[in-house]
């Protein structure tokens, strides 16, 4: 059997590693922003940054809500 606060440390783990993953992807795309000469990079970059942003904000929430304690009845 699995202890409580291991699983609860695992997941908070989890959840910031993820947050720190796309922290790290947001920071890739504007640095692919700020070096690229033409348009195709440019582009690449500002969709890296979105991608990124997008996944900070949704991919932890929709973890911690599919860990949540069920209510008790």
């Amino acid at each position: 059997m699995t202890d409580p606060d291991s699983t609860a440390r695992n997941r908070w783990l989890a959840l910031t590693l993820t947050r720190i993953a796309g922290s790290a992807g947001a920071i890739f795309g504007v640095v692919l922003l700020g070096r690229a000469q033409t348009l195709g990079p440019k582009i690449l970059g500002v969709a890296i940054v979105l991608s990124a942003l997008a996944m900070i904000a949704i991919v932890p929430r929709s973890m911690a809500r599919r860990w949540r304690t069920p209510p008790e009845s």
